[in-house]
């Protein structure tokens, strides 16, 4: 039996790592082994900046890539939180009667997708304006290069 409340917070702290696929699906699931490789690329686009500053164009491109991956992450999450408990029982515990208290959202669900909405969204913004504002940045750059 595959628990809504799990699954949602599964998605919301593991699920750049794949955590959330593994439970519901298994470990068979090409999906949850594919999500650690965009978030260990975004891990090294942190480190890129660590090391060579803000200036690092494929910086620019992998970090916000981390943050797509959680952003994407936390509305799964939210979209597992929402589900009705005939809806999760009928994909996630087949077997089990519609009814059935998995299925059941919870004080812990509905911290689990308020978690998810906070943190997501800013993570999202976040990643939408360091990789404009990194882009738009070098477009000035280059522009003041070429007209000097």
């Amino acid at each position: 039996m595959k628990s809504k409340t799990i699954a949602a917070w599964l998605t919301f702290f593991g699920g750049p790592l794949g955590l959330h696929r593994f439970y519901l699906f298994g470990l068979s699931d090409l999906i949850g082994w594919l999500l650690p490789i965009p978030t260990a690329l975004g891990l090294y686009g942190v480190t890129r900046v660590q090391q060579f500053g803000l200036d690092d164009q494929l910086s620019w491109i992998l970090i916000p890539l981390l943050g797509f991956v959680i952003a994407g992450c936390a509305l799964n999450a939210i979209i597992y939180g929402l589900m009705t408990s005939e809806g999760w029982n009928r994909r996630f515990n087949p077997t089990a009667a519609a009814d059935a208290p998995v299925g059941n959202t919870s004080w812990l669900t509905v911290g689990a997708i308020v978690a998810s909405l906070l943190i997501g969204t800013t993570i999202l913004m976040g990643s939408i304006v360091y990789g404009f504002q990194r882009y738009f940045e070098y477009q000035i750059e280059e522009a003041r290069r070429i007209s000097q």
